[in-house]
């Protein structure tokens, strides 16, 4: 007995442990090169890749290139999501990472319009294509990643550590760009702003350590051992699951617009509409960011101890009831504190409480033969709809000159809506997939305590 128990010891120290610790630093690697390119778009794509265009008409247009990213997300899904579920999920890991990272440092080496004309938008939003391909696949198979090396009663708190990279990336690149961006003007435009994308490279190189030393999950290899892997896990996924395709894309829509209205879109409202200054904005983004990596796992332990459904739930109600008051508020008092404050309410706490619980919800509402394609399908047409297109429509109503809370907060608010009515339609089948992995890591560590040889466990 104490043989196994050290094996426990043992196992959840290396693989969970390791498992979870990709998770969070390769999301955050992949997800500070995406975000760079978010809040270049708000403060300098617009004068170096647009600059015969109005500031707000040229933000307009960064956001475009911006949300064709996102566009592209769906299909990396799919491919990622394809091999994922016949070969591993580890390898697609591997993949998504190098092609984010080689696409980021070479924005940063781009020539920009004064050098080469139209040429240097053109493969701005080329290089941009590529980065919402590799993200596309990064998602899912970091959340399953996570999950599915963790036991049934952790599995939410394990998830997050893929989602903490949201907000984890979000403050790296953030507060290296503000770093670069209190240069003089001149510098800044000229060569402090390719800095934090070439500083890339450096990461790239950490996360390959790291996620080369991480085994396959058990649910994957006890999936392939039990049946052969679907010849194409898109179709069976269509087939046999389409309403909970569905209500995935419901979940993540509302979900990631309220991301990018706080964390990217607020810089464009920030200095353009309210009047502060780029580096205070840039700080509001990053004490939100701050609050982010406290409340999601704060967040996703508490949907292991009550209800996934709760947890998702209360943040939607909040999202949907705060986005009005949030630009009535931030008009009527014009201050950077009250900025700040609300911004912190509305990403670290209401936004928080829906993200945190999506890997371990939507992993458990796919079997796990197409399960990296089902949660990927899912979350990237989603957040192609829901973040993509999030700030480029923002820009343009605020654009309008009509009231913020007027045109900017009914489009939140009815994402929101759907997020709530998506929520209710999963919780039937909330954990209907959870006990497909119930007893293979236990399974897995009895066989290293006895020298047994591996076996696969049937659900």
């Amino acid at each position: 007995m104490s043989n196994t128990s050290t094996s426990k010891t043992g196992y959840w120290s290396s693989q969970s442990g390791r498992a979870t610790a990709s998770s969070f630093i390769g999301t955050t690697i992949e997800w500070y090169d995406f975000y760079l390119y978010g809040t270049s778009s708000a403060l300098v794509f617009n004068v170096l890749f647009f600059p015969d265009l109005d500031p707000l008409i040229g933000t307009i247009a960064a956001f475009g290139a911006f949300a064709a990213g996102f566009l592209v997300r769906p299909i990396g899904g799919i491919v990622f999501g394809h091999f994922g579920d016949r070969i591993g999920r580890k390898k697609m890991l591997v993949i998504s990472l190098l092609m984010m990272g080689i696409a980021t440092v070479l924005i940063g080496a781009l020539p920009t319009f004064d050098q080469v004309g139209m040429l240097a938008p053109v493969l701005l939003v080329a290089l941009r294509l590529v980065q919402g391909f590799a993200v596309g696949g990064e998602w899912g198979g970091a959340a399953l990643m996570s999950v599915e090396h963790a036991p049934k009663k952790w599995r939410g708190l394990a998830g997050s550590a893929t989602q903490v990279g949201s907000p984890a990336g979000l403050l790296l690149s953030t507060g290296i760009f503000a770093i670069f961006s209190s240069l003089p003007e001149d510098a800044f435009l000229t060569w402090g702003w390719r800095m934090p994308f070439l500083v890339s490279v450096l990461l790239i190189a950490v996360g390959m350590f790291i996620r080369l030393r991480v085994e396959e999950t058990p649910s994957f290899t006890n999936s392939i051992q039990l049946q052969e892997a679907p010849k194409v896990p898109l179709f069976e996924t269509l087939a046999k699951h389409p309403v909970t395709v569905l209500i995935v894309i419901g979940l993540t829509v509302g979900a990631f617009a309220a991301f990018y209205m706080y964390a990217t879109f607020v810089l464009t409202y920030g200095t353009q509409f309210l009047g502060f200054e780029r580096a205070d904005v840039l700080l509001v983004v990053s004490i939100a960011a701050i609050g982010q990596i406290i409340f999601i796992p704060t967040f996703a332990w508490l949907s292991d101890k009550t209800s996934r459904f709760a947890v998702y739930l209360a943040g939607g109600i909040g999202t949907v009831l705060f986005v009005g008051p949030f630009f009535l508020i931030n008009e009527s008092v014009v201050s950077i504190g009250v900025l700040m404050a609300t911004t912190f309410l509305g990403l670290s706490i209401f936004q928080a409480s829906m993200y945190a619980v999506m890997p371990a919800l939507y992993s458990e509402l796919f079997p796990a033969s197409v399960r990296y394609t089902g949660v990927s399908l899912g979350v990237q047409i989603g957040g192609a709809l829901g973040g993509g297109l999030t700030p480029l429509f923002l820009t343009s109503l605020l654009a309008t000159g009509q009231p913020t809370w007027l045109v900017i907060a009914p489009y939140i608010m009815g994402l929101g809506i759907i997020c709530i009515i998506s929520i209710v339609a999963a919780r039937a089948r909330m954990r209907r997939y959870v006990h497909d992995d119930t007893d293979l890591v236990d399974a897995v560590i009895s066989q290293q305590a006895t020298g047994a040889r591996p076996t696969t466990v049937h659900p």
